[in-house]
């Protein structure tokens, strides 16, 4: 067992110096030896768990997902709220993640490798897509929203902000860049009553991820409870 941590740990580690070194170079100009510099392991510990460059900057973007953290909540929240807060908790992650920033920069760098880049937006589009449609279900949102279409445009768009957002301030006004996104397409997409209800002041990344850690480390609910489908 504590030989299989340390495997879990030298992997993460690796991960994330070669996330960083992916952020800082993009995928052509990165190279093996200054991730191994930068993670302080071996050449054979890097390649026992990737085989190449290629399968390591594979890992790192599909991180991107497998990293999101999960929004439990309390019912009755609404899955509008729960629309905007993907976004406010991905702009609030982005200032200091190290694995994310480099997903994201190889997600959005469109170099000549013959890296495949369209998992993240597969995935979350299909994710934006699901809440999008129990939303329909409760009545939240308007009738003539189609919630494929729709999340495609939603990721779309927070695709152009963050890579406006990098070029512009390093990142540093992304969050604001997610509000005023969000400020202008959620009313076509919200029903009044819960549009007037949504939170979009600054700050509510951080708040949404913090409330979602208090409840994971207050475990599930007693049974009589009424449990959210998250």
């Amino acid at each position: 067992m504590a030989k299989q941590d340390r495997a879990i740990r030298t992997r993460r580690t690796i991960l994330e110096a070669a996330a960083a070194v992916f952020d800082e170079r993009g995928y052509e100009a990165a190279t093996i030896t200054e991730i191994l510099s930068r993670a302080e392991v071996t050449k054979g510990a890097l390649y026992f768990h990737f085989a190449s460059k290629e399968d390591l900057a594979h890992a790192v973007i599909d991180a991107q997902l497998l990293d999101a953290p999960r929004l439990p909540e309390p019912p009755p929240a609404s899955r509008m709220q729960r629309l905007v807060d993907l976004g406010l908790v991905f702009a609030h992650r982005m200032r200091d993640d190290p694995l994310l920033r480099g997903s994201v920069r190889l997600t959005l760098d469109q170099g000549p490798s013959g890296i495949d880049r369209g998992g993240p937006f597969r995935g979350w589009t299909r994710l934006h897509a699901r809440v999008l449609a129990e939303g329909k279900e409760r009545g939240e949102v308007l009738p003539h929203v189609v919630p494929a279409d729709t999340a495609e445009l939603i990721v779309g768009a927070y695709a152009g902000i963050n890579t406006m957002s990098q070029a512009v301030s390093g990142r540093a006004d992304l969050e604001r860049r997610a509000i005023s996104l969000y400020e202008h397409i959620m009313p076509s997409i919200a029903v009044p009553s819960v549009l007037a209800r949504l939170d979009l002041a600054p700050g509510r990344g951080a708040r949404a991820l913090a409330e979602a850690e208090r409840l994971r480390a207050a475990g599930p609910p007693p049974a009589s409870a009424p449990v959210a489908v998250g």
